[in-house]
C-alpha cells in the first residue's frame, strides 16, 4: 500500500494524483479531513504500509511521523520506501540515513511548482538516491509530477531544493517590494507585470502573480510565506564553512514582514 503523510495545500493533490493513477493510495493527517481516504488513526494507516510519501511541514512533524508520537518505524513492519517531500534542512535528511533501518529505501524528493504545479500534476521533483531507486520511482512520481531532476545520492535532491527556494524567497521579496513601490508611484499593477514578464526582471513570482496562491499574501507563521521563511532557514543550516549569510538573513527578514496585498 501507498501512503502519503501531511494531507494540506499540496499533500491533498499529490494523494489525489496517485488515486487518480489508479494506485491503492491513502493518506494520514493529524487533522481530520472529512474524506473516508485520510485517516488520523495511525493505526488504520501504518500496518500495511510499503511506500511512505511524506509531506509534513517540518523536522519536528517528521520525526513525530517516522520516530516519536506516530513512530512509523515502530508501527510500519512492511514499510519498504520512504520519499521525504517536505522541504528540510539537508543536514537533517542526510541524517535520517542513520536512524531509519538499512532495509527502508530512502529519497529525498522534494518538490516545486506551489499548489497550483500539484493541482495539475505538473511538479518539478528534485531527487537524492541511488540511479536504480530513482528509475524505480519515476512511473510513480510521474502520476504528480512532470519534470524529474536526479541531483545525485540521498540528500541532494534536498540541497538543491533549499537553494531553488532561496531564489524563489528572494524573488519573492524583491517582487513584492516593487509591487508597493509601483503603488506608490500611480503604475499599474497588471501593465507592470506585463512588462516584466517581457524584460530582464522577469522571475517566477511575477510570472506567476495571478495564480500562485500565496503570492499577495502577508507574512503568518502557517501559512505559506511562513513556510517560505522556514524554508530559508533550512537553508541557511546548509551553508557552507564560512559563508557570508547577510543576503539570505536580510531576504528572510523582509519575507517575515510581509502585509497581505489586495
Amino acid at each position: 500500500m501507498i501512503g502519503l503523510a501531511g494531507c494540506g495545500r499540496m499533500g491533498a493533490p499529490m494523494l489525489a494524483a496517485l488515486r487518480d493513477g489508479g494506485t491503492r493510495a491513502i493518506g494520514f493527517d493529524i487533522v481530520d479531513k472529512g474524506t473516508d481516504h485520510i485517516t488520523t488513526n495511525i493505526m488504520a494507516f501504518a500496518p500495511q504500509l510499503e511506500t511512505l510519501f511524506c509531506v509534513v511541514r517540518d523536522e519536528d512533524e517528521t520525526n513525530a511521523l517516522l520516530f516519536d508520537t506516530q513512530n512509523l518505524m515502530g508501527t510500519a513492519p512492511n514499510l519498504q520506501r520512504i520519499f521525504i517531500c517536505s522541504t528540510l534542512s539537508p543536514r537533517y535528511v542526510r541524517g535520517l540515513r542513520e536512524r531509519v533501518p538499512d532495509h527502508i529505501t530512502l529519497i529525498d524528493a522534494p518538490m516545486s511548482g506551489a499548489v497550483v504545479a500539484a493541482k495539475n500534476r505538473t511538479l518539478s521533483f528534485m531527487l537524492g538516491g541511488t540511479a536504480d531507486d530513482i528509475a524505480d520511482a519515476t512511473p510513480l512520481l510521474s502520476l504528480m509530477g512532470r519534470h524529474f531532476h536526479h541531483m545525485g545520492g540521498f540528500g541532494s535532491g534536498m540541497q538543491a531544493k533549499v537553494l531553488n527556494n532561496l531564489l524563489a524567497a528572494s524573488h519573492t521579496a524583491m517582487t513584492r517590494l516593487v509591487l508597493d513601490w509601483a503603488d506608490e508611484a500611480g503604475l499599474e499593477t497588471a501593465a507592470l507585470l506585463n512588462l516584466i514578464e517581457t524584460s530582464s526582471g522577469q522571475n517566477w513570482l511575477a510570472s506567476g502573480y495571478e495564480s500562485i496562491e500565496f503570492a499577495k499574501h502577508g507574512y503568518a507563521p502557517d501559512n505559506s510565506i511562513g513556510i517560505l521563511v522556514k524554508d530559508v532557514a533550512a537553508a541557511l543550516d546548509a551553508a557552507p564553512d564560512g559563508a557570508d549569510t547577510a543576503l539570505p538573513k536580510q531576504v528572510q527578514a523582509t519575507i517575515r514582514a510581509l502585509k497581505a496585498r489586495s
